[in-house]
């Protein structure tokens, strides 16, 4: 279970960031950075967010943006398509950080992987850190409950894929959809297999 070692042993506010969506095939790359202020406001039973169910995310995410500091970043589709889906991660690592609102930088971030976007503070990478970190751990569940809200709101869109059951990733049903329907303005072209679709000639799909 993630703790708060390394915070308490930075001397300092800390922030922890982490992303969603770095696999997908569709959606934008969705991050999170939560700073807790005080640990007596990190409520009961953070985990990394894919221990969690959907229900445990929801229930935490609420208590989490009521007695931390949060913010939320995302870079889309285009952005992922142009940049490449690593430097999008961290573009939205960046704005996530800026939502934060902080007059002064923290002490430290903690960043969930092996690499760090650039902020107005150190930053140190910790691989696996939402299994290591309560802060680190708290913004995942921030990232995948803002980035599922964002798929099931593509889905009322294009309910024919059911973005709102696989988040955009690269499921058996979503493959079938994508070789019935076509493409959507939310898949990322870059990624090869929807390249491999573009250049069979699939078209784009129709929206409801």
């Amino acid at each position: 279970m993630p703790d708060f070692t390394r915070e308490r042993q930075a001397r300092g506010p800390v922030c922890g960031i982490d992303e969603a969506g770095r696999g997908p095939w569709a959606g934008p790359v969705v991050a999170a950075a939560v700073l807790f202020a005080h640990e007596d406001e990190i409520p009961q039973g953070i985990n990394d967010s894919k221990q969690l169910s959907r229900a445990k995310r929801e229930f935490l995410f609420d208590i989490i943006v009521s007695n931390g500091r949060f913010g939320v970043g995302t870079a889309s589709v285009e952005e992922i398509d142009r940049l490449n889906i690593l430097r999008a991660s961290l573009l939205a690592m960046q704005r996530a950080y800026s939502g934060l609102g902080l007059e002064m930088p923290p002490a430290l971030a903690l960043i969930d992987g092996i690499h760090a976007p650039d902020l107005p503070c150190p930053c140190y990478c910790l691989p696996k850190g939402d299994s290591l970190s309560l802060s680190i751990a708290a913004a995942s569940i921030i990232a995948k409950v803002s980035r599922d809200r964002i798929m099931a709101d593509i889905a009322r869109e294009y309910p024919q894929y059911g973005f709102e059951r696989h988040a955009g990733y690269g499921t058996k049903a979503h493959r079938e959809a994508l070789e019935r329907y076509g493409l959507t303005p939310w898949h990322r072209r870059s990624f090869a297999p929807v390249k491999r679709l573009i250049d069979a000639g699939h078209g784009l799909a129709e929206a409801v």
